[in-house]
């Protein structure tokens, strides 16, 4: 199918558009796959049926490859807000605890991460604050790929860790908090009302790792959204004024993000779906000693095996989130 004339015209258009596309022909593919894997366990089974084993065996085959992916069909049926296909922009801050939380934060920034590499989705730091002995007090993502805020939104909230400290000598346990904001991406057509006047605009050397790589000139840049409090950063490109397009883009997400749950809270659907961000209001516990478990407090959902998880093993735990909204939602 060749495109319109002059669809290519308008990049920003034409890359909406594309992006649909892909969107619909994913939804084409997964029913397409399921009615395949159908209609050859029939054939097979009837086969099975007539006495020939190597067909019972491959129409058992068939079968479990049914069941996986009507599992994923049926997560994305769950995925089903308006802004569940949008890319994410994920920030993580360490809490309380100085060296400890900060290490937290930067094993929760490589979980995330190694979770997006799993999916073969593209990440981008647009910030890190590192800390003062180890890890980082802050940073900044985006994650672009199919329905990254859908899957992610499940980690906004506080994390919490309990492991013997590596940095105790006494080699005793320490408990460590870092909090997750994630928010999506939003598109230039969606309007967001931001007056030039409400913000507070500081500019500031980037941090670097040293020698050449050193920016040199004030390019960093911090927006302050002095209405709703919002602060966001960016430092990661060259120029100025390319920061400061990439902060503007976290701080439209991020509004459109409270927009959102202005009016969830609204219908009172808030409070059942999305707790606050607060120190003991923690939504997902890891323990790695005396045992290692990882239980999210919220679905009891829960993994014996938290190295795999930190490791970015997070599926089990996105899919059991959107239930139990579904199932949290329907009861309110």
């Amino acid at each position: 199918m060749e495109a319109l004339e002059g669809f290519w015209n308008d990049a920003d258009n034409a890359a909406k558009i594309q992006k649909e596309k892909s969107l619909l022909q994913d939804v084409y593919n997964t029913y397409q796959s399921l009615q395949d894997l159908y209609d050859e366990f029939e054939i097979l089974e009837e086969y099975a049926g007539e006495g020939d084993e190597s067909s019972a065996s491959e129409a058992c085959d068939i079968y479990d490859k049914f069941i996986e992916q009507f599992a994923k069909a049926e997560q994305k049926v769950l995925l089903s807000e308006e802004a569940d296909p949008n890319n994410a922009i994920v920030t993580i801050n360490s809490g309380a605890g100085g060296t400890e939380s900060c290490d937290w934060a930067s094993m929760l920034y490589r979980m995330i991460q190694r979770w997006a590499e799993s999916k073969n989705f593209k990440v981008q730091t647009l910030d890190v604050q590192a800390g003062d002995g180890a890890g980082i007090k802050s940073a900044t993502m985006t994650i672009e790929g199919p329905y990254a805020y859908g899957m992610l939104k499940s980690e906004t909230g506080v994390h919490r860790l309990v492991r013997i400290s590596p940095f105790d000598s006494n080699a005793r346990r320490h408990t460590s908090f870092a909090s997750m904001f994630v928010s999506p991406e939003v598109d230039d057509d969606i309007e967001i009302e931001i007056n030039d006047s409400d913000l507070k605009i500081d500019v500031y050397r980037s941090g670097g790792a040293g020698g050449q790589s050193v920016n040199t000139t004030d390019s960093a840049v911090r927006i302050t959204h002095k209405p709703s409090g919002v602060v966001v950063t960016c430092q990661n490109e060259r120029s100025q004024l390319q920061n400061k397009m990439q902060a503007m883009k976290v701080l439209r997400s991020r509004l459109y993000d409270l927009a959102l749950a202005e009016q969830r809270a609204k219908d009172d659907e808030m409070e059942a779906s999305k707790k606050k961000i607060e120190w003991g209001a923690q939504i997902r516990s890891y323990v790695l000693h005396p045992y290692k478990m990882v239980k999210d407090h919220r679905t009891n959902f829960e993994s014996g095996n938290a190295d795999k998880v930190l490791d970015g093993d997070l599926d089990g735990f996105m899919d059991s989130f959107l239930r139990w909204s579904v199932q949290v939602g329907g009861e309110s």
